[in-house]
């Protein structure tokens, strides 16, 4: 009997937030954008960066080392070309988030993913999907719709116009 697997498996963008590797599922991401103008926005929370056109469409653009309390990662030259954001579609609206370093994409078996321990590296485990094992250590699945709540979204969805 043929099987393909692929319905076991999920493909993940991996990036590099502080110290810790993080994964979002693919088809959340809409575009990776390198770091360009992105203009402030007085009396926004202070994890919302600002706002950023993208081809006309104004997106909020979220720092996750705030909400997080998380250290920029230290980074060469070679590895600040690497930086920027990701652009998600939550809830059929996009959002920006800071990311240190895009490091790949990847396939992870879903059987592999496990339950996240109770605390990583300053974020909650409310916001994770779950952990796996990568070569350099461990991958830390975010689920993004997790990282707002319907109120957080709808004063994004303000922001954005």
């Amino acid at each position: 009997m043929f099987m393909d697997g692929q319905e076991n498996q999920m493909q993940l963008v991996t990036f590099q937030l502080g110290t810790e590797l993080y994964g979002i599922d693919i088809m959340q991401v809409k575009e990776i954008q390198k770091i360009t103008e992105i203009r402030a926005i007085p009396n926004a929370p202070a994890y919302v960066e600002g706002i950023f056109n993208l081809r006309g469409i104004i997106i909020p653009i979220i720092n996750l080392h705030k909400r997080f309390q998380i250290r920029r990662a230290v980074m060469d030259e070679n590895e600040e070309l690497l930086s920027g954001f990701l652009i998600l579609e939550l809830d059929g609206m996009a959002v920006g988030i800071f990311i240190d370093k895009v490091v790949r994409v990847v396939t992870v078996d879903i059987d592999a993913i496990q339950p996240p321990p109770h605390m990583l590296a300053g974020i909650g485990t409310e916001y994770i999907q779950g952990v796996t094992k990568e070569d350099s250590g461990y991958l830390i699945i975010l689920d993004v719709k997790r990282l707002f709540d319907r109120k957080e979204l709808q004063q994004l969805g303000r922001l954005g116009g």
